[in-house]
């Protein structure tokens, strides 16, 4: 049983919702929630009654990133304190979150509106696919803070989704990119109404989640390794991965539902 304490979930239709939920400061990250969502991504790993996440914030924004009192300032505090060794716990820790995201083997669907900044972007980054509102805004801000765009795999992550010239401006300039163009980019896959972005974003996520569970997590797991690799490697790495698919027991499953001219229903063995 997962039963988080610094942000909401819920499981409806093998869908499990994460819902930031500080609306009042635009939903921001402290010490304790990187921590704690990196252990429930962990632990979706042997969660099999979800197959697929929506991951969302409250009151019309996705996340304004690290809360400036609870984390901006005692890395300040850190860093006059000359503790490099607790500043690199802590980006250890950021990154700690995109690895368990990377590695959870269920889809994850961000859900985007208003402000989606810093670690929030990062987020929505570092999910499968992105809905989005044409009102909201999407920036990886570390450079106004004086940072490096190196955070979290942004260098290596958003120039595989948007094209490494639009991910160098993005991470040169710290600009805020708005919906119309985070779509026409491909950081979104489609937009959405405000009003009807949870509800679009939970049947985009109820659809996968009635899919075949092993093959989506193959799938998943492929695009994250792939990237390394040599295409004979990955080639090879694929005709690997599609023979073990073709011994689950929803392969068979929807080859009879073909001949019998009916929709198969997957059941995830």
């Amino acid at each position: 049983m997962i039963a988080p304490r610094h942000f909401g979930w819920a499981v409806a239709d093998r869908v499990a919702t994460i819902t930031l939920d500080r609306p009042e400061r635009k939903n921001p990250l402290t010490f304790e929630s990187y921590a704690e969502l990196t252990e429930t991504f962990g632990k979706l790993t042997a969660t099999s009654d979800v197959r697929a996440v929506v991951l969302t914030g409250a009151g019309g924004n996705f996340s304004s990133g690290g809360d400036v009192h609870e984390i901006i300032g005692p890395l300040v505090r850190m860093k006059d304190d000359g503790r490099f060794d607790d500043l690199l716990a802590f980006t250890r820790l950021t990154g700690a979150l995109v690895k368990a995201m990377r590695a959870c083997p269920q889809p994850i669907i961000a859900a985007v509106d208003g402000v989606c900044a810093g670690a929030g972007a990062i987020m929505a980054m570092a999910s499968d696919l992105r809905l989005g509102t044409a009102r909201s805004r999407v920036a990886f801000l570390f450079v106004r803070v004086g940072l490096s765009g190196a955070d979290m795999g942004a260098c290596a992550i958003l120039p595989r989704i948007i094209g490494h010239g639009r991910a160098s401006e993005l991470l040169f300039t710290g600009r805020f990119m708005p919906g119309d163009e985070a779509e026409r980019w491909g950081f979104y896959n489609r937009l959405a109404e405000p009003e009807s972005l949870a509800a679009d974003a939970h049947a985009l996520a109820a659809e996968l989640a009635r899919g075949p569970t092993l093959a989506h997590a193959v799938t998943k797991r492929m695009l994250h390794e792939e990237w390394s690799m040599p295409l004979d490697q990955a080639i090879d790495a694929e005709a690997v991965a599609q023979a073990r698919c073709m011994q689950t027991e929803d392969f068979a499953r929807a080859y009879r539902a073909f001949a019998a001219r009916a929709t198969p229903v997957f059941e995830g063995d």
